[in-house]
């Protein structure tokens, strides 16, 4: 499916950097519970990710990535994720987190 330049101009991606990570428990499918920092006008947001195959919680902790932020809160078993960490779905849902290559500023926005 094709869409325009308009249409994906209205996701809002961000860099953030994951400052807490805790066990999701509660979770159907193995997860992480985390905390990202997306800068000074942003603040931080609450997510959940499936990613558990990949990463150990340590291995999150000060990491860069990519969210969407302007998605609405979802509730997730007794967990409200505020934003979207994005990453490439490999077989049997495999995650690989995208990243910048470099550390930048959190909060600077992808397009």
């Amino acid at each position: 499916m094709e869409i325009s330049w308009k249409d994906f101009e209205k996701v809002d991606m961000r860099i953030g950097t994951i400052i807490e990570v805790l066990d999701f428990p509660e979770a159907r499918i193995p997860a992480y519970k985390m905390k990202i920092d997306l800068g000074q006008e942003l603040g931080i947001k609450k997510t959940s990710a499936q990613i558990t195959k990949r990463y150990k919680k340590e291995e999150l902790l000060n990491r860069q990535i990519v969210a969407v932020i302007n998605f609405p809160r979802k509730q997730i078993a007794n967990f409200m994720s505020e934003c979207l960490v994005l990453g490439a779905v490999g077989e049997n849902n495999d995650i690989v987190l995208l990243h910048p290559g470099l550390q930048v500023e959190n909060g600077l926005r992808i397009s």
